[in-house]
């Protein structure tokens, strides 16, 4: 995800006005673009929080909403901020008290209360005619791991069987973890892994040749 797309479509949504813009079509124009800010942060499959650059938040996309729901379940004050997501916006604020403009990426992984992990990764978003915001992305691990077993599962033609076990092996499962939950042998687990990793050898080698 490109943290320059979404700083042109922010400046693009607070670009100044003329005067002489106040009219019907600029309105119309105006709307247009907020239109598309708005669909385009709910297409992307990380959850996105912007905010201002006192630390105010100013945008949260539906993903990002029901992951944030979740870090907030065990708080006393659901509509607060989760205290995680905080840190990684303060982060940012004090970094660039004292290192200035410098590009600055915080990461931190954390567990909602039902033990799903999730990464947060938070950056400064600069914009020609836009003030900075800070934009933190919220990504569902268990998800990315998932996407990423599928997509590997197609490019190096695993079995049914080798995706089964690669989406759990993806998922940080040990070999005996994913023997307990396919119902196989630990044995079997790592047949099908020296299989899996003899096709990714196979295949990446065909490409550097």
């Amino acid at each position: 995800m490109s943290a320059f797309a979404i700083s042109s479509a922010i400046a693009l949504v607070n670009e100044p006005r003329e005067q002489n813009q106040y009219n019907n079509s600029a309105s119309a124009t105006h709307a247009k673009t907020s239109n598309f800010f708005e669909v385009f942060l709910e297409s992307l499959v990380d959850g996105i929080l912007i905010f201002t650059h006192r630390g105010t938040l100013i945008h949260t996309n539906t993903k990002a909403s029901k992951l944030f729901q979740q870090l907030s379940a065990d708080s006393k004050h659901p509509s607060a901020i989760p205290q995680e997501v905080w840190r990684v916006c303060e982060s940012l604020i004090e970094g660039r008290e004292l290192f200035g403009e410098q590009p600055v990426v915080i990461e931190s992984e954390v567990k909602t209360s039902a033990n799903k992990p999730l990464r947060l990764r938070g950056q400064w978003l600069e914009g020609e005619y836009t003030s900075p915001h800070i934009i933190i992305f919220i990504e569902d691990c268990q998800q990315s791991w998932k996407n990423q077993a599928i997509a590997e599962t197609q490019k190096y033609g695993f079995t049914e069987r080798e995706a089964q076990i690669w989406s759990l092996r993806r998922a940080r499962l040990s070999y005996k973890q994913i023997a307990t939950k396919l119902y196989i042998s630990e044995n079997t687990v790592k047949k099908h892994m020296k299989n899996i990793h003899a096709k990714r050898r196979q295949a990446n080698w065909a490409e550097q040749n």
